[in-house]
């Protein structure tokens, strides 16, 4: 039995009926290269039915603490049904790219069943060019960007002949423990819940407006500023006062529904390191242009343009080595302006690299747990109504932020699913009122970058004219960089 992080509930308590926690990725796989060139719902249940006890949270269901006066445990699922969670479907042959991403983003829009270990695979016949899809959504609650990479590689091989795994010993499941048991776990934490908020208090205050929506607050700034005078009287403390980011309005934020779109495309890594080694930058700073490239054009079309810099939610990794291959949510998240109204190519990049620098000094300074313990300073019982409130207040009043971009590394050479050769994997993101309408999240293989756009339906309507941007964006930048080398 393992208990959930703050962090992680988080992610469970985001959602509504217009928001959904889960994540995953749609990989396109080309079976010529598996056994008898097919890839059948058969062979992914057997793959994964060999590889389970590799995967804790494909086994493990949820637990809920009576009244929620604790966060709840992950246990394993006595009742566990395999094909329950791995389904087949089809599209009318031949299936294009389009209606892929249609189905996707339909499937993606439903919520994950709490009763069940929250995920589901979805191997999708049909398409054009005799590829199969396989889609996958696991709870965000359960895996952040990294721990997905490293259960997506569990079920992945590095050829087409599968690896030897040693098959699961018997194992025997316990059952739940007494409810009286969690309520008696629950009375003790919560005895303890102010000693806890006054040790962390201290700790935590200067870095209050640093979290997404808290600086819009009345009164969080003038707390994280007294915070701020209290910690520069212990050495090594930052004295440097930034200006507060301000998301403007755009036609993406605001209330969101509970539908969803979804797009996708690749881009040459080759080219984008191009880019970065011209110009001496890095290849996330040209993922970084790229996107506001991509968001300038689709803004000037919608005659919409901001007269400042988008506020971008940046997730950052902290998992250490020693957490490798763990379950759960060791992540943190900057805050980066994304200048969208800048008109110049190049200008753009050159304040995206500028910006970006700024954003890494600013949350430099804050420990790398600062999520997770400002996650931890409401007791279990309140986190819910202040998730659900904050995001009421973000849909109704201004954007937290205005959109999410996130760059997950992937490894750069084939990888196969029971035998099927791994084409690209494209991430399948969330979104909600606080986040913004558009999510895009960009994973590296095997020499591309793959680009998964999920937005709100009512709100961007034309989520594939942003994939097209990017293809242009890189074009684009492609041809300073020649003219950065001629020079």
């Amino acid at each position: 039995m393992r208990q959930l992080s703050a962090l992680d509930v988080q992610f469970l308590n985001a959602e509504s009926a217009t928001t959904t926690g889960h994540v995953g990725g749609l990989s396109i796989l080309d079976p010529s290269t598996a056994p008898n060139g097919m890839l059948t719902v058969e062979d992914v249940r057997a793959l994964i039915a060999r590889r389970l006890h590799l995967a804790g949270p494909l086994h493990w269901r949820l637990l809920e603490v009576p009244l929620n006066l604790d966060h709840p445990y992950w246990i394993e699922d006595a009742d566990f049904d395999l094909e329950f969670h791995v389904r087949e479907i089809a599209l009318p042959a031949p299936g294009n790219d389009q209606q892929l991403a249609e189905q996707v983003a339909r499937i993606a829009a439903r919520p994950l069943d709490r009763r069940r270990p929250l995920w589901e695979a979805y191997v999708i016949q049909g398409l054009e060019h005799g590829r199969v899809g396989l889609y996958t959504k696991v709870h965000h609650a359960a895996i952040d960007g990294v721990s997905g990479a490293e259960l997506l590689g569990v079920l992945m091989d590095l050829t087409p002949e599968p690896r030897h795994v040693d098959p699961r010993g018997s194992r025997q499941v316990e059952g739940p423990p007494p409810r009286l048991s969690l309520l008696a776990t629950a009375a003790r934490k919560l005895a303890l819940q102010p000693l806890k908020l006054a040790l962390s208090v201290p700790k935590m205050l200067p870095h209050l407006d640093k979290l997404p929506g808290v600086a819009g607050i009345p009164g969080a700034s003038a707390l994280a500023k007294a915070g701020n005078r209290l910690a520069r009287l212990s050495p090594g403390s930052d004295e440097t006062e930034r200006p507060r980011l301000v998301p403007p309005h755009t036609p993406f934020n605001g209330p969101i529904t509970q539908h969803r779109r979804f797009a996708y495309g690749s881009l040459p890594l080759d080219e984008v390191k191009r880019i970065k080694n011209a110009f001496g930058h890095t290849v996330n700073d040209v993922v970084m242009a790229l996107c506001a490239a991509a968001l300038h054009r689709w803004l000037a079309e919608h005659k919409a343009i901001p007269a400042s810099p988008l506020v971008t939610l940046v997730p950052l990794s902290v998992r250490t080595p020693e957490q490798a291959g763990t379950a759960g949510n060791q992540i943190s998240v900057m805050l980066a302006p994304l200048p969208v109204h800048v008109a110049d190519p190049k200008a753009r990049l050159d304040e995206v690299v500028s910006a970006m620098a700024l954003a890494k000094q600013r949350y430099q300074p804050l420990p790398a747990s600062w999520l997770v313990d400002f996650s931890a300073m409401l007791p279990a019982a309140l986190g819910a109504l202040s998730a659900r409130a904050l995001m009421r207040f973000a849909g109704a009043t201004s954007p937290l932020v205005n959109l999410v971009v996130s760059n997950v590394p992937g490894v750069q050479m084939p990888l196969y699913t029971a035998g099927a050769k791994l084409l690209g994997h494209y991430p399948v993101s969330a979104i909600t009122d606080a986040s913004g309408g558009i999510n895009i999240t960009v994973m590296s293989y095997d020499g591309k970058l793959d680009f998964g756009i999920v937005v709100c339906r009512e709100l961007v309507p034309d989520v594939w004219n942003l994939i097209d941007y990017l293809r242009d964006a890189l074009d684009e930048l492609g041809k300073l960089a020649d003219e950065e080398g001629a020079g």
